[in-house]
Parts: C-alpha cells; structure tokens; sequence
C-alpha cells in the first residue's frame, strides 16, 4: 500500500524544484521504466502492480494496486509500473562531432523528440540554455522513451559555452543559406531556438553559419517549421555530410 510520505514524494517530484532538491525524477511505462532500469540510472523505487514483471531486489521495488498507481500517475491510463530514479550529475563530453545546442526550448514534447532524435542519429551531447524546460520533466523523459539514457544533457550559460568554443557554429534561421546546398562540416555545432522566438541576440552574435530548410510548397504561407521537426530535418543533413 502506498504510504502518504510516498505519495507526498512522487507528486511533488511534478515541479521542477522539488525534483532538484530530491535529486529524484519519475517516470511511468513498461517500456520506458525497463529501459531506466537497464541503464546506467540508478533506481530509488519503483512502484508496480502484480502485473509487471520485476527483477529487482525487493527493497527496490513496491506492489501496489491499480488504485494507488493512478494515485501518482500523470498518464490517462497508467501502465503497471511507476519508477523513480536518481537523477544523475551531469557530464560533459569530447568537443568532436555534433553538438546541438537548444535556446530556450519551452515545450516539454519538443525537447523529449530533439532527444529521441539525437539517440537515433547518434549524437551524444545536447547542451541546453538554462531556460530550456528541464530534461527530467515527467513529460519529457515520457516523450524520449528511454532515448535520456543514452543522450549527455546538460544546462549552462550558452553565450559562455559558444564563445569558448573553436567549432564552426551553425544556427536554424528563417534567412540562413539552403541547407541542402551548403557543405556541412560534423565536427561542429547545431543551434536551434525558441519555439515562438527563435534563437536569443546575445547567441546570433556568436553564429558562424547560417542554414535553413527552403519551402517546396506553391503556396509557400506555412511561416515555420515546429523545431522538432526542424531538428530532424537538419540532423539527418549532418548526418550525410
């Protein structure tokens, strides 16, 4: 039975300071709970009904009844098992290959696909404003499907870490050159903003590069592309340079 410190716990870890004082996020899902578990990550309890199938030692993990899963879940149906992991420190990696850089990414489903992008085409490490809506949101690790275990994410002053920085620096802009005209080079960085703003003045004044996806459609009135979508587009150019 679930206890009221727990759900006290695991409903707090929703909001993002809670989670930082924890050092705990939450994660819900057959498929996503077994890939965390799988990982790297490591677990502090996860919750269950009789239905999933558990491994762990039994001080790791707690049966409970439907009833009580729903208690905690954020999900419309929740799937058998709720897991709650430490959040891990941050790491950071190599300067070769791609980088993706995100300005102030807002939307929880956003960042969550950019992740699921980055594991498919194989680059490691995304460096994020320190405004972008943060990677441990129940939301976004959902959206990932276990793609956060195999990405390096990590939060920092993007004017400082671009300025430090000797790769050319490419940015997804509305007036940027055809990308599918422009030699890319991989060992570089890939910026992409804001949602509604796209990318910060202080950061375009560090840009080398300029890209951007050229309209095919006759009527040409779409103004944007969503920045998931953009980002998939542009990683799989870098991919083939």
């Amino acid at each position: 039975m679930l206890s009221k410190s727990q759900l006290k716990l695991i409903t707090s870890l929703r909001q993002k300071k809670y989670r930082n004082n924890q050092k705990l996020f939450f994660v819900e899902g057959i498929k996503v709970v077994n890939e965390l578990l799988n990982s790297s990550f490591e677990v502090h309890k996860v919750f269950c009904t009789n239905d999933f199938e558990c491994i762990l030692p039994s001080d790791d993990f707690e049966i409970i009844s439907e009833v009580d899963l729903k208690k905690i879940s954020l999900l419309k149906s929740p799937n058998q098992v709720l897991g709650v992991f430490k959040i891990p420190s941050a790491k950071k990696e190599e300067n070769n290959g791609l980088t993706l850089v995100l300005d102030t990414i807002n939307d929880p489903g956003n960042l969550g696909t950019i992740i699921r992008l980055c594991d498919w085409f194989g680059i490691k490490e995304i460096v994020c404003s320190q405004d972008t809506v943060d990677c441990y949101n129940p939301k976004v690790v959902q959206a990932t499907m276990g793609s956060i275990t195999r990405v390096s994410i990590r939060y920092t002053n993007l004017h400082a870490f671009l300025k430090s920085e000797e790769r050319p620096i490419y940015a997804a802009m509305m007036d940027g050159k055809n990308v599918y005209k422009t030699s890319l080079k991989n060992n570089s960085i890939l910026v992409m903003g804001n949602e509604a703003n796209g990318i910060s003045k202080e950061i375009l004044e560090l840009i080398t590069d300029k890209i951007t996806i050229p309209k095919f459609g006759q009527l040409q009135q779409t103004e944007s592309l969503n920045v998931a979508t953009a980002t998939a587009i542009l990683l799989s150019e870098f991919c083939r340079a």
